[in-house]
C-alpha cells in the first residue's frame, strides 16, 4: 500500500491487485453509522419553496458525527426574518452542529420569514444517501508515458490538468494515479496509457467525519461481518 496524495478531504493510496477487498470496503460505507436531519418541522415559510423541498435540502447538509442513542434526536432550531430583498439562509444559519458553511438554502426577499426545527438521528447510507460520511471509489492504475512529439501539446495540460502539467515549455506528467481514462480519450499521437494490476483506491470525506474515522469504521463494519459468514457456515 502507498499513498500518494492526502488532504483533509481526500486520501488516495495505491493497492495491489486487490479489487475484491476495495469492492467490500467501498460497500461498507454504506453501513457507517452517522448523524443528518430526517426531519423538519415547520412553523413559518413565506419562501418560495415548498415545505418539501426545503426539507430536503435541510437533510442533505452534512453535520459533524456525534455518539447519540439511536432512538434519539438533536433538534436544530431556526427562525429567520430577511431585512432585505435576496437576504439568504445558509448551512451554518442551523449551528455549530454543521460540517460545511455556505451552503445555500433558500433565498428571501425582505419580511418573508421562516421558522422551523429540523431533527436529526443516527442512520446508515442504507437507509438514505444523507447518512453516507463520504465516497469510497477505486480504478485499476493507467501506466502513462509521453513519447517526444505528444510533449508539444501544451493543450494537454489545459484539457486534463489533474494529469499533466507543462515545465521548460514541454508537456510532463504531473499525477499518474490522476489518469482515470484512456488513448481514445486523448486522442494525441505518442500518449501511451496502459492499464497495470494495480488499483488506485480513493476515500473522500463530507466532513462529518475524518478520513481515518471513515476508513477505520469501514474496516470494523467488514470484519464484523466476516465473523457473522463465519458463524453461520460454522
Amino acid at each position: 500500500m502507498e499513498k500518494v496524495f492526502k488532504s483533509p478531504e481526500k486520501e488516495v493510496l495505491l493497492l495491489d491487485n486487490s479489487t475484491t477487498l476495495a469492492n467490500a470496503l467501498r460497500r461498507a460505507i454504506y453501513e457507517v453509522k452517522t448523524l443528518a436531519v430526517t426531519e423538519v418541522e415547520f412553523f413559518k415559510n413565506d419562501s418560495v419553496l415548498y415545505d418539501e423541498i426545503l426539507a430536503h435540502r435541510i437533510g442533505l447538509i452534512p453535520l459533524k458525527n456525534e455518539k447519540i442513542k439511536e432512538d434519539s434526536f438533536i433538534e436544530l432550531p431556526l427562525k429567520f426574518e430577511a431585512k432585505n430583498d435576496g437576504d439568504e439562509i445558509v448551512s451554518q444559519d442551523l449551528g455549530k452542529q454543521v460540517a460545511i458553511d455556505n451552503l445555500p438554502i433558500v433565498r428571501l426577499n425582505k419580511g418573508q420569514k421562516i421558522e422551523f426545527i429540523a431533527r436529526a438521528k443516527i442512520g446508515t447510507g442504507k437507509e438514505h444517501s444523507r447518512h453516507l460520511p463520504g465516497l469510497i471509489y477505486y480504478y485499476h492504475l493507467n501506466n502513462v508515458s509521453l513519447k517526444k512529439e505528444a510533449k508539444k501539446h501544451l493543450e494537454l495540460a489545459e484539457r486534463f490538468p489533474r494529469v499533466f502539467e507543462v515545465k521548460n515549455e514541454e508537456v510532463e506528467i504531473k499525477n499518474e494515479w490522476a489518469c482515470n481514462f484512456d488513448e481514445e480519450d486523448v486522442d494525441v499521437k505518442g500518449v501511451e496509457i496502459k492499464p497495470t494490476e494495480k488499483i488506485v483506491f480513493i476515500v473522500e470525506s463530507f466532513g462529518m467525519m475524518p478520513l481515518e474515522e471513515i476508513i477505520e469504521s469501514c474496516v470494523k463494519i467488514l470484519e464484523k461481518n466476516l465473523e457473522e459468514v463465519k458463524k453461520e457456515l460454522s
